[in-house]
């Protein structure tokens, strides 16, 4: 049985003044994801033996040594406060994926995940009692929250916060995010070369970051390929009901459409229910590309753009467990994933 990582002799040629190895350098190091090689490091889950090596080499490598949770405030507890409605929460692929990548990262540094849905108009002066109150080592803010006064009371309390997303205010505090803009321009770019003539999109909330994000990425892909036909968009918020509602909004609008990047799957499915019911064929007459490479858009067949949901999770838990700098960012690369529907 391999030894746990906090008994790893560091390098005699490591020097004294380096800053200790991360989980996640460890991860690079070795090839695999940083939720592996936490389990390999923790002995938390059975992990391949060729996998297990590969993670034990690379810790030794870098002088890695196991780091518990910092426990300045004592409660080894860490709160995720989602801005959703709770039942759309319960239900939301991103929002599912994305705590078991906390869940999996809290795991290894010992802490436990507290998670508070709060509607966006909400005013819950408890919960901001409780956050503020000495009950928790941290807090990662998620979704489209609008009050900067959550951020600035954490702040006065001494409590490390971390945005998941892009926050609205530049400054606020640190944030992990997706790539949005450039997902979101890469897949338009892929629309218009492969002779795609009118494309059109369904975007999200304008007033959220990744709504607006995405959109940017829109219309740069058309300005950038010099599109013949310029953008025409129609909102949705990120559900497949305003998916479908969007795509007949486009289609009485622009009808020789033949292109719809929608910026989330759940729109995007939306948009091939509303083209299968009125004959429209996929992608011969209209290709679509959706995004975030939810579970269901690979059993559609939908070809979309997948963000790291369980890194931004894992890195943004890192990130608040350093206290970093409310100017902090670190920004994920995605990928463009093409399948039937844009062929």
């Amino acid at each position: 049985m391999p030894k746990p990582a906090s008994d790893l002799p560091a390098p005699a040629s490591a020097p004294a003044a380096a800053a200790p190895a991360t989980l996640a350098e460890v991860a690079r190091r070795a090839g695999v994801s940083t939720a592996t090689a936490s389990r390999v490091l923790n002995r938390s889950a059975p992990v391949s033996p060729p996998v297990s090596a590969r993670v034990m080499a690379a810790a030794r490598e870098l002088a890695y040594v196991r780091r518990r949770a910092p426990r300045g405030r004592g409660t080894g507890v860490v709160a995720v406060v989602a801005f959703a409605d709770p039942v759309r929460y319960h239900t939301d692929p991103f929002h599912l994926r994305l705590l078991a990548g906390l869940r999996e990262a809290a795991a290894g540094l010992e802490l436990e995940v507290a998670v508070f849905t709060v509607p966006g108009s909400a005013h819950r002066p408890a919960l901001l009692r409780h956050l503020c109150g000495g009950h928790v080592d941290g807090v990662l803010l998620v979704g489209a929250w609008e009050t900067l006064e959550l951020p600035r009371l954490l702040r006065a309390a001494g409590v490390p916060a971390v945005s998941v997303g892009r926050p609205p205010g530049a400054g606020t505090v640190a944030y992990v995010d997706a790539d949005n803009l450039c997902g979101a321009r890469d897949a338009v770019l892929r629309l218009c070369a492969s002779g795609r003539r009118s494309v059109v999109t369904i975007a999200g909330p304008p007033d959220t970051a990744v709504g607006a994000d995405r959109l940017a990425g829109y219309r740069q892909a058309l300005a950038q390929a010099e599109a013949a036909v310029g953008p025409v968009v129609a909102y949705g918020d990120f559900s497949g009901a305003s998916g479908e509602h969007a795509m007949l909004r486009l289609l009485r609008q622009r009808p020789a459409l033949d292109a719809v990047f929608a910026a989330s799957d759940p729109m995007a499915l939306g948009a091939l229910r509303v083209l299968k019911r009125l004959g429209r064929r996929v992608p011969e007459q209209v290709a679509v590309i959706g995004f975030d490479d939810a579970p269901a858009a690979a059993r559609a067949r939908l070809s979309t753009v997948r963000q790291p949901v369980e890194q931004l999770g894992a890195r943004a838990l890192e990130m608040l467990l350093t206290r970093p700098d409310r100017s902090a960012s670190l920004v994920l690369p995605t990928t463009l994933v093409l399948r039937d529907s844009a062929g």
